[in-house]
């Protein structure tokens, strides 16, 4: 029998498709030699798969990184980032304890850094089939590390913010 969605639910998931797709476009750190860029897109990724759960985290990384990519201009990686961050979005959110534990507590420093050790992984190889090549795929490597790692820092610092303020008692 299938769960049905609460209009609450479609609100939350249309609103955190919305704010992916608009962080990930807004601050653009263009990477040349890989012809993409560093975004803040990943963070917000993280906060909502850690504090929210997978089913959003999957939605919104796969389907607002997705719509990012085709409304700038990278129409032809939009499935890879489709599955590869909604992928993302989904460890997070399975591996994160959001229900009893703060930013900092173990298992929600652990989920963004596995998940972000997928999406790495993940553009190695969208970029080995786009490519043609694994060592050109590999080129991405750094820039993507960068841009997950930057990811997890701001992800700590507005979690800790968000969390001081109550506003994830405030959501549910």
């Amino acid at each position: 029998m299938s769960e049905k969605m609460t209009t609450k639910q479609l609100c939350l998931n249309g609103l955190f498709i919305a704010i992916v797709c608009l962080c990930t476009m807004i601050i653009r750190i263009p990477v040349p030699a890989t012809n993409g860029y560093i975004h803040i897109g990943d963070s917000v990724i993280i906060i909502i798969s850690v504090f929210f759960g997978r089913k959003y985290g999957a939605a919104a990384g796969g389907i607002g990184s997705a719509l990012a990519d085709l409304f700038s201009g990278y129409p032809h990686w939009m499935l890879f980032t489709l599955v590869i961050k909604g992928i993302m979005g989904f460890i997070i959110g399975s591996v994160a304890d959001s229900s009893k534990s703060g930013v900092l507590s173990f298992r929600n420093l652990l989920a963004p850094a596995v998940g972000i050790v997928w999406m790495v992984i993940g553009y190695i190889l969208g970029g080995t089939v786009l490519e043609g090549s694994f060592l050109v795929s590999l080129s991405s490597v750094p820039s993507n590390i960068i841009q997950g790692v930057g990811g997890l820092i701001i992800y700590i610092v507005i979690g800790c913010a968000l969390e001081k303020a109550n506003f994830f008692k405030l959501m549910n």
